[in-house]
């Protein structure tokens, strides 16, 4: 049984604000035969496969869960925008390291485009302070990897720093949180038009042309690990 399938077909049906019974009856199926494909109790053939990947306009590998892309595509490296382009390597990098790190880095500017859009300064700070700490934190346990570099380069002693940034971190988080869901905190603003921060797969691939396939990705790669952790306990 495939459990995308049943995930992404409710979400594109939802997406497009499509009741089942109206989905059902376009489909030419009961309610509730799709409410069982829906639910994952029941797995549909082929043939129904393909009607409803013409229906949603969306390939039949999206619907399978094989690709993130509704379109079916299967990146590779130069299908990703460089949004880093101040900051070459000197020396070539292996493809998975540059792919990995164009995913990652085009995902945080579209985490900051959403956070401009929902006119939140807070929001815009917060993000800001919570991946900004989140990269000092990695960078110190990197740095402290060799003894022989030089503790001088930081103000804060070694012992403190990573606890104290954690901290931060989860206090910049909980901001996040209150200020997009409209509540605000020690005086600081909030989202106040949640329409701003609408976003379904079409809309991410409309207004966000440049950075909707990296996230979809980096979306669809985290929960493969996510996924292959979890098994393991």
């Amino acid at each position: 049984m495939n459990s995308d399938f049943a995930r992404i077909i409710t979400l594109q049906r939802k997406e497009r604000h499509i009741s089942q019974k109206q989905a059902a009856n376009d489909l030419g199926i009961s309610q509730a035969l799709l409410s069982h494909y829906e639910k994952g109790i029941r797995e549909c053939g082929l043939n129904f496969l393909v009607k409803i990947a013409d229906y949603y306009n969306v390939s039949c590998d999206y619907l399978l869960g094989r690709t993130p892309e509704p379109g079916g595509k299967n990146i590779t490296i130069e299908d990703i925008p460089d949004d880093d382009g101040n900051n070459k390597m000197k020396m070539p990098s292996p493809e998975i390291i540059n792919f990995n790190r164009r995913i990652i880095n085009n995902s945080i500017s579209m985490l900051f485009s959403l956070a401009q859009k929902a006119n939140s300064i807070t929001l815009v700070k917060e993000v800001s302070t919570y991946l900004m700490l989140t990269v000092y934190k990695l960078f110190r346990i990197v740095y402290n990897a060799n003894p022989k570099n030089d503790q001088k380069l930081f103000r804060i002693h070694k012992v403190i720093a990573n606890d104290s940034a954690n901290a931060i971190v989860a206090m910049s988080e909980a901001n996040i949180k209150a200020a997009s869901s409209g509540i605000s905190l020690d005086g600081n603003d909030c989202v106040n038009n949640f329409d701003t921060l609408y976003i379904t797969t079409a809309t991410l691939q409309k207004d966000y042309v440049q950075y909707s396939t990296s996230l979809l990705n980096l979306i669809k790669q985290s929960e493969e690990k996510i996924a292959r952790v979890r098994e393991k306990y």
